[in-house]
């Protein structure tokens, strides 16, 4: 078993409302609490972090499986979003909603639609990301399957 390692630093000096930073890699940017969370919304936050790590995960690993299954695409695009509750103070990630759209090549067969869909919707599960939150934040999948126009 080959075991890969990702290492995160983080420096936070201040209080609740200050700034941070964190380093992972070619990812270097400030973190604060969002301003929908009274923060002062510099840089990114743990809210957006995570939905950025499942939208990655998803879009590549959909990517690698069009690859492999020889299917070819013109474009692959994706809009996410993050749902948190907010109950009596507790802040809870309850969901998050990909919505793909993968635009296959002008002559695509119904097969090869088809094929785009089954792959939209196992590349979900085939996420490491999906999986590691599978359980508890609900996973939902809007797919939207095109062809590109004739120039």
């Amino acid at each position: 078993m080959a075991e890969h390692q990702f290492h995160l630093k983080a420096h936070w000096p201040g209080l609740r409302n200050d700034v941070g930073q964190i380093e992972a890699g070619n990812l270097v940017t400030k973190i604060s609490i969002p301003p929908q969370m009274e923060g002062p919304g510099i840089g990114t936050n743990p809210d957006e972090m995570l939905l950025g790590a499942a939208a990655t995960c998803y879009i590549i690993t959909l990517a690698a499986m069009m690859q492999r299954s020889n299917l070819e695409k013109e474009d692959l695009s994706m809009e996410s979003v993050g749902i948190v509750d907010v109950t009596n103070g507790v802040f809870t990630y309850k969901k998050i909603i990909h919505r793909p759209t993968i635009v296959l090549k002008e002559d695509a067969s119904q097969r090869d639609k088809d094929l785009a869909l089954k792959l939209a919707t196992k590349a979900e599960s085939s996420c490491m990301i999906s999986r590691a939150i599978q359980g508890n934040v609900e996973l939902e999948l809007e797919v939207k399957i095109e062809t590109a126009e004739k120039v």
